[in-house]
């Protein structure tokens, strides 16, 4: 019988241990598995050692959104206990400030009594917020603004985007904004259909980011073929790169597990290409986000001409605990094949 090469053994020890501790009743340790996630093309993901980033005492912060402004990182994200959406600043993406709230629910105005899910963008005029208010089941997104970021003042009592298409049954929600300064428009991404998991990712123009046109039907949906997001596809963040749009997504396997993947596109509606490789984040077993890996917010960052990466935050759930973690890439390259004119669906 050959001996056992040195480097699994760590691992089989980690496991031999947390098979004795169940033998005996003893809740397992949970030591830190899969720091870095190799990928069959030389790209991998390492999760940093950190993580979660946020959360503890906290309670259960979900849904985030992440912008670098000079030498710092914004951080909006949802905060479950206080049914709001909160302000954290970082310096070093991984040690956060205390939060603040930065817009809490209005129960008057029937549709908002909880509110979470931000999408932020910010121009010269200041900072636009699109975030997602549910009441009765039901789920809309909303509209506000900010000199500051920090505190923020609704544009209307209603929702500027609302329910209406078949495939949206009771909810629309996730917005995630861009604008489009060769169009002259925004471009908004949402999740629609379930209350509980959304079903498929829709999209939507508007030149105010008040009044939106939507597209008729989903513009990105579950593929069952693959079995990591068989079930549903929803809240993703789109960013414009190096003549791609990237869409960064949750995929769901079934309604209580997920993970995390990137597809690419030419003009941001169609013809998208799926990472043969994905997903790229996904749960560690024994890990603070063994159960599912949600909501991508991602920041590129170029260091100096020969040092580039991505940063990736996302919020992991054991149990009924949701905790934001962060991740890193280090290079450009996500690991496409060859760019092609149209790709592929």
């Amino acid at each position: 019988m050959k001996a056992l090469p040195p480097e699994i053994l760590p691992g089989i020890a980690a496991l031999g241990l947390a098979f004795c501790q169940v033998a005996n009743g003893e809740p397992a340790e949970q030591p830190r598995i899969g720091a870095s996630s190799p990928r069959a093309n030389g790209v991998d993901w390492t999760k940093a050692s950190e993580n979660p980033v946020l959360g503890g005492n906290l309670g259960t912060c979900f849904d985030n959104y992440v912008i670098k402004e000079g030498d710092a990182y914004l951080m909006w994200f949802s905060w479950r206990p206080k049914k709001s959406i909160a302000f954290v600043r970082s310096i070093d993406g991984i040690h956060w400030s205390e939060p603040e709230i930065a817009l809490g629910p209005n129960a008057a105005s029937g549709w908002e009594e909880d509110i979470n899910r931000p999408g932020v963008v910010k121009r010269a005029e200041g900072y636009h917020l699109w975030y997602t208010g549910q009441s009765g089941g039901h789920s809309s997104i909303g509209h506000a603004i900010s000199s500051d970021g920090r505190k923020w003042e609704r544009t209307s009592n209603q929702p500027v985007l609302k329910p209406e298409l078949p495939w949206e049954k009771v909810a629309v929600m996730c917005p995630d904004v861009m604008w489009d300064e060769s169009a002259n428009q925004y471009r908004m991404y949402y999740s629609g259909g379930e209350q509980y998991e959304p079903d498929a990712i829709g999209y939507a123009t508007s030149a105010d980011g008040v009044h939106w046109k939507k597209a008729e039907k989903p513009i990105f949906a579950a593929d069952p073929t693959r079995a990591w997001e068989q079930r549903k596809v929803t809240a993703c963040q789109v960013l414009k790169h190096e003549g791609w749009f990237l869409m960064f997504y949750i995929g769901f396997r079934d309604i209580d597990h997920a993970a995390i993947g990137v597809a690419r596109s030419r003009d941001g509606v169609t013809h998208w290409e799926r990472l043969p490789d994905n997903p790229i984040i996904q749960p560690d077993p024994y890990g603070w986000d063994a159960e599912a890996c949600y909501k991508p917010a991602v920041v590129f960052e170029t260091e100096n001409p020969s040092r580039s990466r991505w940063r990736l935050w996302y919020n992991g759930r054991r149990g009924s605990l949701e905790q934001i973690g962060m991740a890193t890439h280090e290079g450009d390259d996500l690991g496409f094949p060859g760019a092609s004119k149209e790709g592929n669906k």
